[in-house]
This record gives structure tokens, sequence and C-alpha cells, in this order.
């Protein structure tokens, strides 16, 4: 159902969008996890290990692909909180083209260079020829993901984060049969979990495309809507490209400190791996309540109701501390039997790996739960600089912390290198929205494009940045 954003209870309305995004979330964790969970149980360590040395290069593609596709919804939202219902279809058309360039360049680049790659992340000669064949399978179905992400993103934009999920939902349990399915009765390996999960998104992709042209006759493409107009697209590029880039800079730390770990033998690897998808698991409340930031900033960044955003951020923040503060304690106490739902039998030293790692981040989870507010907020009022800035303080300080203490102190290192990247970013982020917010409460920085003044001129290729007709 659609959702104004613009009027009513800020708190009420962030969190009924909050809610169906954590569950829809949780599912998309179990999505990822039960390929973990599937092939260290069915297959063995060796393979757990292939797909978790592999996985930080799929999170790469990911996150950028993520990135990429929010920001174009951005200006769908904003076109939306405008009531620019005209400019809300173009924004559609516009992010289609956009959407499958970039999935198409990313695919042939993956198909190219993925040996090269997974050698540049020193995964070991022994679980290489799976780790390949596992991100070669994944890479060829990108267009499908990328699909899947933006035509959810465009329901999300009007308010509706209810449909999603119940998509995610059907993906996350297909993904599930045909995982057990391949593996189990075709005896096809890594092989399997990739083909399983390409598989569940394209099915999933397609259910999602006929219910948005079915129930939603705003979104209803006609054939004069799919005439480009350069300035249009150039704004959603400047929201889009900058946030592909930061999320393309979060995972690259990700990446980095994975082929650190890489050095440190197979037990480390799936305890590590393990260990991540717990906190996955953990902090998806902190992470749905960002998401749902995004989409209500942007919405009444659109209709320029500055003072709705500055009451939503501050509930927001506070809800998220108390989250993070309750997933702390309970991660700490039940972590480590969490570890042996991934892993059959898992020896202590894998158990002892992964509650070390859990120990330790769990303690930073509310600088991370202010990222996620404070960047999804600042992305959503248009303004990707600010999140790209953090985003670059987060490699660094990642990488650096990974580099230097695994050096002088091993494992324990990495286990830091997360943290101390949340403090930094977190930081960023916060100064960022104070200076935005205090600004154009003061009327001295207008939104990005005037969301709130202008409407596109339909249908015309002689624009204006601005959406007025040239003179």
């Amino acid at each position: 159902m659609i959702q104004d954003m613009t009027a009513g209870n800020p708190t009420r309305l962030i969190l009924k969008f909050a809610i169906p995004l954590l569950i829809g979330n949780l599912f998309q964790q179990l999505f990822q996890i039960s390929d973990i969970i599937i092939v260290g149980r069915l297959i063995g360590i060796e393979a757990l290990a292939a797909v978790g040395s592999s996985a930080p290069i799929y999170f790469v593609v990911i996150l950028i692909t993520l990135g990429f596709t929010g920001g174009l919804t951005v200006i769908t939202s904003q076109r939306f909180g405008a009531k620019d219902f005209d400019g809300v279809r173009l924004s559609v058309t516009h992010s289609l083209v956009a959407a499958f360039g970039l999935s198409s360049i990313m695919t042939a680049l993956l198909l190219l260079f993925m040996r090269p790659l997974l050698k540049l992340m020193n995964v070991p000669a022994e679980i290489m020829s799976d780790a390949y064949k596992f991100m070669i399978i994944l890479s060829g179905g990108l267009i499908m993901i990328v699909a899947y992400n933006l035509l959810s993103g465009f329901i999300r934009a009007l308010g509706d984060s209810k449909t999603p999920l119940y998509f995610l939902i059907f993906s996350s349990i297909l993904n599930i049969l045909l995982n057990l399915w391949l593996i189990y009765s075709f005896k096809l390996g890594v092989i399997g979990s990739a083909l399983g999960t390409v598989i569940s998104i394209t099915i999933s992709a397609i259910m999602c495309l006929i219910y948005m042209l079915r129930k939603y006759p705003l979104l209803r493409i006609q054939r004069h809507d799919w005439k480009l107009n350069y300035h249009f697209m150039l704004e959603h590029l400047n929201i889009a490209v900058p946030m592909a880039i930061q999320f393309s800079v979060l995972s690259l730390g990700l990446m980095f400190v994975q082929s650190v770990c890489n050095s440190f033998g197979s037990n480390t690897i799936a305890a590590f791996t393990s260990a991540l998808r717990i906190e996955q698991l953990a902090v998806q409340p902190m992470i749905a309540l960002g998401i749902a930031m995004a989409t209500y900033s942007a919405q009444n960044s659109g209709a320029g109701m500055i003072s709705r955003i500055r009451t939503g951020v501050r509930n927001s923040s506070l809800i998220s501390l108390s989250f993070s503060l309750f997933i702390a304690l309970l991660v700490r106490f039940v972590g480590e039997e969490m570890v042996g739902i991934f892993i059959e039998n898992p020896s202590q030293e894998i158990i002892a790996a992964a509650k070390q790692y859990l120990n330790i981040s769990t303690v930073f989870y509310l600088f991370l739960g202010q990222i996620f507010i404070y960047r999804n907020t600042l992305q959503g009022m248009g303004d990707s600089m600010t999140p790209l800035t953090a985003g670059i303080v987060e490699l660094v300080m990642r990488s650096f912390a990974a580099v230097y203490l695994a050096k002088h102190f091993g494992y324990i290192g990495i286990c830091y290198a997360g943290p101390i990247a949340w403090i930094g970013a977190s930081s960023v982020v916060f100064v960022g929205y104070i200076i935005t917010i205090r600004r154009l409460s003061r009327g001295t920085s207008s939104l990005p494009n005037k969301w709130h003044n202008i409407r596109l001129c339909k249908y015309k290729q002689d624009c204006t940045l601005e959406g007025t007709p040239a003179e």
C-alpha cells in the first residue's frame, strides 16, 4: 500500500515502515545464511571456506548495485513526496536505463577478471576452484539481482515496505529448497548453491515486476515516458554514482580485511565467516531503521518539510541506541551457540575465534547504529558526498587497523578493524548531518535540486536543470 510519509506522526510512520523491512532483512539474511549452513553441513569445511573467502567480492558487487539503485530511487521518492507523479514515472524509466547499463558493464568485468580477483584475495589454492565456480555463476545472474533491487526500490519509494517483504520471504524459502535439492540430490556442490541463489532471485524479480504493474497504476510506464532527458538522468546519476562509490568503498574495506583473514588458514576463515553472519543478523533492526529513514527523509525533503526530518532523526536515533544495547547483550551471551548452526561439530579453535570477534564487536554496535541513521537520512535528502566521505574514512581506518593490528597482534587485530572504522565513520556522518540540517533550517542552503519548488516539464527534451521549459 502506498504511504505518504509527509503527514502523520513521524515515529509511528518510521516504525510502521521499518518493521516490514526488518522482517524482510531477516529473511534476506536467511537467504544468504542458508547458503553457508547448507554448504558447511552438506559439503564440508573447505567448501564453506571457498564460499567465505570469495564472499567479499560478492559483497562488493551487491553493495555497489544496492548503492546505485538506492540512489536512483531516492529521486523517485523525492518526486513522489513533491506530488510530481509524471516525474515518478520518468524517474522509473531513467533508473531502468541506468541500472541496465551498470549491470551489463559489471557482469562483463567480473567474467573477465574473476580469477585475478580471487588471487588478489589470497584465496588458498586448495579452494580456488570451488570459489571460482561459485562466483562465476553469481556474476552471470547479476542483472537479475540488480533488477530485483531496483523494482523493490521503486515500491519502497512510494512508502510501501510490505510488498517487497513478501517477495523476500518467497525468495528465501525458494533459495533454501533449491539449494537442498541441487546440492543433496544432484551433488552439484558449490555450483548448486550459486544456481539456487540466481534462480530464486530471478523468479522473485519477475513476480515483483508483474505485481508492480498490476497494483500500482502510478508506475505503469507509457511510451512517451521512455524519452530520456539528459538533465534528469544527470540528477539521478549525481546521487546514484557517489552512493555506489560509497558502498564500494565500504565493501573494499571488508574485502581487504577478508584478504588478511584468509592468510590465517581455513579454520580462521570459517570462524570469521560464521561470526560475520551472526553479526549481520544481529544488526538488522538498526539497518531497517536506517532504510526507513532514507525513504522518510526523501519524501519529506521533496515536500520541503525540514522540521519533520529533524524529529524523525532524533527519535530514530534514540530507538537505534536502545536496539544496539539490547543486541550487544544478546549476541554476547548466545553468539557462541550460534556458531554451531553454520558448522557441524565445530572445533574449539573455530568456536573460540568466532566468539572472540563477537565479544569485541558487540561493544561498538551503538556507533554502527548511528551510522545507519545519519547516513541514510543524508542520502534521502540528496546529500551523497558526506556519506561518501565517511565511507572513505571507514575504508582507511579499517584497512590500516587490519594490516597494522593483524601484523602486531594477529587475529585479534582483525576483530578490532570494524569497530575502529565505525567510530570514525559515525563521527563524520553525525557532524555532516548537524551542519546540513542547520543550514536548511536557517534557509542558508536549499535542498538538492529544489525538490519542493519544481516539477519536471512533461515529456520535453528541452528542459533546464530545474525542470522548467527552456526559454
